[in-house]
C-alpha cells in the first residue's frame, strides 16, 4: 500500500554534495530578514545568524582552531548554541555537544575522549567545565552570554576560570568578517562527535560527517513538508515545494515551531536542522514549564511542537490545556521513547487539527530513520513510529542469526540502511565493526514490520532503558552502586512509568556490616551521575536472583518491579513528573 506516502514525492532524493554549512547559506538567502530564532526578546534573522556564524568562524580560525579540531558544545538552549555549531561547521571544524548538566568527571572523559581542542560554554555551567578540564589540551574557552532561555545567577564574565585560554564571545567575533572563511570542507569529513552510551553505559563517539547531517536534514525537511532539495546559484541548499504540499505541518517560510528539546540531543539538533532548512522560525524554550510551554503556543500561534513523551504526559496533567487555543498545531511529533496509546488519543483530542505522529532514530543514524506520515489526512496507525525515510532500508532479522531476516510481522532486531548512517564510532574499531556491517547499521533496537511497511519499536535487546528519552544504561549505575560502602551486591532494571517511560530501579543486597538508607544510596549516586540517570526506587532484598549460570536474573527483578511499590515513586512517596529541558530534565527525587 502506498496510502501513507505523501503525494507527489518520490521514493529517492537526489542529495546535494555539500557541506552542512550549505544548509544556512541557502536559508539565510532564500529567508533572509525572517526571524530564525526567537530567544526570549532576542531574535536572529536568518541573515543575521548565517553573519554571526561566519563571524564566530573567523574568529575560531584566529585563534587558531583548525579544520578537524573539535570544538565542543558545552550549552543549553539558547540562540548562541546555533551561532556556535554553524560556526564550527563553516571553519571546517568538528562540534560535539556536550550535555551541560553533567558533572566534572562524565564531561572530563568525554573531552578527552574527541581531543577537544576548544569549547563553547555558558556562565552556569562554567565552573564544573573549570573543574573538568585541567590537564586537557583545551586551548580556547569561549563564554557565551546568558539569555531569556538560558538565565545565569553567575558572573557572565567567567573567563578568568579558565586563565588565557577564556575568552567572551563578544571579543571572539570582534572585527571578524560576516563572510565565513574560505575553507575547503569535504562532504565525508566528520561535522559532529554525537556521544551516545554503549551496552555498559560507557559513551562512545558516533563520528558523523556532513553527508550524513545534510542527508538526514534533508530526509526530514522534505517529508515533513512535501518538497524536493535542490542547490541554490550560489551552492546554498534549498527546497522546492510540490504543488500538492498544501496540508504540510511545515509550509516552507511560515512554520513556527516550539523547542524545547535540548539541542545537545539527536532530536533537538536535527530538528533546528531542518526547522532552518524550511524557513521556519523556532522558538527556544530553556527549562521546562507547562503552563509557560502551552502560553508560547497560543502566543506565537505555533505550528510545529517535536518533543519526548514525558513533554507531553507532562502537558496532559496541566488543567490549562483545555481552556488554551491550540488550533494553530498542525504537527505534535514525538521521538525519544514510544508513546502509550493513552497518551496518543489524548493529544489527538486537545490539538484538534494537528496530526500526531512518532518517530524513531538514533544517534548511530544521525537522528531520524523512520516517521509517520505527516500529513492529517493519511495513514496514521497508532503505536508505529512510522515508515523508513526517502532511501532508508529497514530489516527485522534474527538477534541471534543476523545474517536472517524474519517474516513479516514477526520481531527481531532492527537494522537500518541509509544516507543517515554514520561512520561508526570515534577510537572503537572492534565495535564498530560489530555494528556497522556492510552499509547496514544493527540499531540494538528489537521491533517489527507491519504489512504496511510501519515500524513498530517493542524493546531493547541489552538491558538499556529510556527515561524521559534519555538513555539509561543499568550498568554504569551498578557500578557506582557498588562502590558505596553498605552495598554488597546491585543490580539496576527498567520500570515502565507511561509519563516518562522507564524509571531506573535498583535491588541491593546489604553490606552487613554497615547500614545504610534508600535516600543515602539514591544521593550517593546522584552526586555521581548526569539528572536523568538517577536512580528513582531502591528496594533491600537478601539476595539476588541467579541463573545457575551464575548470572543475574533481570527478568525476574523487572517483574518485582511492577508488582512491588508505587508506580514512579521514590522510597519517600514522591511521584515523577515534568519534562526535560535545556540541561536535560526536571525532577523531583527523594
Amino acid at each position: 500500500m502506498t496510502d501513507y506516502w505523501p503525494a507527489g514525492l518520490p521514493r529517492h532524493l537526489d542529495y546535494p554534495d555539500v557541506p552542512l554549512g550549505a544548509v544556512l547559506a541557502g536559508s539565510a538567502r532564500r529567508y533572509g530578514d525572517r526571524a530564525a530564532l526567537r530567544d526570549g526578546d532576542q531574535v536572529l534573522t536568518f541573515t543575521g545568524l548565517y553573519e554571526q556564524a561566519a563571524a564566530f568562524a573567523g574568529g575560531l580560525r584566529a585563534h587558531g582552531i583548525r579544520q578537524g579540531d573539535v570544538v565542543a558544545l558545552h550549552l543549553p538552549n539558547t540562540l548562541w548554541f546555533a551561532v556556535a555549531y554553524y560556526g564550527i561547521a563553516l571553519a571546517g571544524a568538528t562540534a560535539c555537544p556536550a550535555n551541560p548538566a553533567q558533572p566534572a568527571k562524565a564531561l572530563r572523559a568525554q573531552l578527552a575522549d574527541c581531543s577537544a581542542a576548544a569549547v563553547v560554554t555558558h556562565p552556569q555551567p562554567a565552573p564544573v567545565l573549570a573543574e573538568a578540564i585541567g590537564g586537557l589540551p583545551v586551548r580556547l574557552v569561549v563564554i557565551v552570554p546568558p539569555s531569556e532561555s538560558a538565565p545565569a545567577d553567575r558572573p557572565d564574565d567567567c573567563t578568568k576560570l579558565f586563565g588565557e585560554a577564556g575568552t567572551a564571545l563578544e571579543s571572539l567575533v570582534a572585527g571578524q568578517s560576516t563572510h565565513p572563511p574560505e575553507v575547503l570542507v569535504p562532504t565525508d569529513s566528520v561535522a559532529q562527535y554525537g556521544y551516545t552510551g554503549g551496552t555498559t553505559g560507557a559513551p562512545k563517539g558516533v563520528r558523523i560527517l556532513h553527508r550524513n547531517i545534510v542527508g538526514n536534514t534533508i530526509q526530514v525537511a522534505c517529508w515533513r513538508a512535501g518538497a524536493l532539495p535542490g542547490l541554490d546559484s550560489d551552492g546554498g541548499v534549498v527546497l522546492h515545494p510540490l504543488g500538492t504540499s498544501g496540508d504540510s505541518a511545515l509550509p516552507l517560510g511560515s512554520c513556527t515551531a516550539l523547542c524545547v528539546s535540548p539541542l545537545f540531543h539527536a532530536l533537538g539538533l536535527i530538528s533546528l536542522n531542518f526547522f532552518l532548512l524550511c524557513g521556519a522560525t523556532t522558538i527556544l524554550n530553556g527549562r521546562f514549564d507547562a503552563e509557560s510551554y502551552l502560553e508560547q503556543v497560543e502566543r506565537h500561534r505555533i505550528t510545529y511542537i517535536p518533543g519526548a513523551p514525558a513533554l507531553w504526559h507532562a502537558l496532559l496533567a496541566t488543567p490549562g490545556i483545555r481552556t488554551r487555543n491550540l488550533s494553530s498545531v498542525k504537527a505534535v511529533v514525538s521521538g525519544g521513547a514510544p508513546m502509550d496509546a493513552y497518551a496518543l488519543e489524548k493529544l489527538t483530542e486537545v490539538f484538534p487539527n494537528a496530526a500526531v505522529i512518532e518517530g524513531y532514530g538514533l544517534t548511530e543514524a544521525t537522528a531520524t530513520v523512520s516517521s509517520g506520515p505527516i500529513a492529517k489526512a493519511g495513514l496514521h496507525k497508532p503505536g508505529s513510529q512510522g515508515v523508513p525515510l526517502f532511501d532508508t532500508q529497514l530489516e527485522i532479522r534474527d538477534p541471534l542469526r543476523p545474517g536472517r531476516k524474519v517474516p513479516r510481522g514477526e520481531r527481531g532486531e532492527i537494522w537500518a540502511r541509509g544516507p543517515q548512517v554514520a561512520a561508526g564510532y570515534l577510537g572503537r574499531p572492534d565495535e564498530t565493526a560489530a555494528q556497522f556491517v556492510d552499509g547496514w547499521l544493527c540499531t540494538g533496537d528489537i521491533g517489527h514490520l507491519d504489512e504496511d511497511g510501519f515500524l513498530y519499536v517493542s524493546g531493547r535487546s541489552k538491558d538499556m532503558l529510556i527515561y524521559k528519552g534519555y538513555n539509561v544504561y543499568p550498568r554504569e549505575l551498578e557500578d557506582i552502586l557498588g562502590g558505596h560502602p553498605a552495598v554488597l551486591q546491585a543490580s539496576v532494571v527498567g520500570k515502565e512509568v507511561p509519563a516518562v517511560g522507564e524509571i531506573p530501579v535498583a535491588f541491593v543486597v546489604p553490606a552487613s556490616e554497615r547500614g545504610t538508607s534508600a535516600e543515602e544510596l539514591m544521593e550517593y549516586v546522584a552526586e555521581r551521575v548526569t539528572p536523568y540517570k538517577r536512580i528513582r526506587e531502591i528496594r533491600f532484598v537478601a539476595a539476588l536472583p541467579l541463573s545457575p549460570a551464575g548470572k543475574v536474573l533481570k527478568s525476574e527483578l523487572r517483574r518485582l518491579a511492577r508488582t512491588t511499590g508505587d508506580p514512579g515513586a521514590s522510597p519517600s512517596g514522591t511521584q515523577e513528573t515534568g519534562a526535560p529541558d535545556a540541561a536535560g530534565e526536571q525532577v523531583r527525587h527523594a
